[in-house]
């Protein structure tokens, strides 16, 4: 049992439930966790949702077994503050939680690491996942660093790499970056706590390739750009499902207009292209827009008020007129 090193694990959504489950599988002392304050949910805001982190929390009564939980409204709050320094933590780990101030990170003696999903020094930023699909990445991989006064740009620890396959979406990589990450936590932990742990700065990670950054991901971020060519709209698609979705706004002869998510396509090449970008292709069965160097073929969409569906499943209830686009 590794009861000598106090932690304290900081997270909130579905991805920092793991680490934290190896952490404590393997016998770490953990004696906190920090999530986000429950979030109110339903129609009049009555219901108090807790993280996902938070759920993991109460399903293991680890309350029960010793260990805190603290979901300040502010980081800076002097009661949070003091609470935290009560844990007495060595160390502080940090996996898919908010910017933390220097009062929180520089608290443990230990110092304070952070998992990301991407190979710093690139894609430092909110939606690292998204953004490394979207650009046509090969590969990608997680990071732990110690915290600094800049996102993303303290001493590297330790990395892991793997590479992203030509069908793989967002959740995939999620899901695989997930157990990765849970993996390197541990084995990160286990450096630090032996004394074996170096770090290194980011500038000797950097190379003649251009960083890339990853910033949030917005409504207006997921609008398809058709123009952009059938490899990026391939891309842009797979690197956005099935959370938040890519979507575009179908526009009808006689104008009537209606966003659409779209979750899954496959490409179709063609070489010359006559069709007017955007406009749409059906026979009745399948779909299929018209970019510059081809076809984006859709294999799964939503429309408002409906399900998520296969395309052939949409069309058989629905007609799509001729002359009809995609702007």
């Amino acid at each position: 049992m590794n009861c000598a090193l106090r932690i304290v694990y900081m997270g909130t959504p579905d991805f920092a439930v793991e680490p934290l489950k190896k952490l404590l599988d393997s016998g770490y002392n953990v004696v906190g966790v920090v999530t986000m304050p429950d979030k109110a949910i339903g129609r009049h805001h009555d219901t108090l949702q807790p993280s996902p982190v938070k759920k993991f929390y109460m399903e293991q009564h680890l309350d029960e077994k010793g260990v805190r939980l603290l979901q300040p409204e502010k980081l800076k709050d002097e009661a949070f503050l003091e609470e935290l320094r009560s844990l007495q933590a060595d160390l502080q780990i940090v996996v898919a939680f908010r910017m933390l101030p220097e009062v929180v990170w520089g608290m443990p003696p230990m110092g304070t690491f952070n998992l990301h999903t991407a190979l710093l020094p690139q894609y430092r930023g909110a939606a690292p996942m998204n953004w490394a699909i979207i650009n046509g990445d090969k590969e990608t991989g997680v990071t732990t660093f110690f915290l600094d006064h800049d996102i993303d740009t303290g001493r590297i620890i330790m990395q892991d790499r793997t590479p992203i396959h030509e069908t793989d979406n967002v959740e995939d990589i999620h899901d695989r970056l997930m157990m990765m990450g849970s993996d390197l936590v541990l084995k990160t932990v286990r450096a630090i706590e032996e004394g074996t742990a170096t770090s290194v700065p980011q500038e000797q990670f950097i190379t003649d390739e251009p960083l890339r950054h990853a910033p949030k991901i917005f409504k207006e971020t997921c609008q398809i750009d058709w123009k952009a060519g059938m490899a990026y709209v391939y891309n842009f698609v797979r690197g956005l499902s099935p959370y938040p979705a890519a979507w575009s706004t179908l526009v009808t002869p006689d104008g009537k207009r209606q966003d659409v998510k779209i979750y899954k396509t496959h490409k179709e090449t063609t070489g010359q292209q006559t069709n007017e970008v955007g406009s749409v292709i059906t026979d009745g069965k399948t779909l299929k827009v018209a970019v510059e160097d081809g076809f984006i073929v859709i294999d799964e969409l939503q429309v408002a008020g409906k399900k998520r569906m296969a395309v052939a499943d949409y069309l058989r209830g629905a007609r799509i007129p001729d002359g009809s686009c995609f702007e």
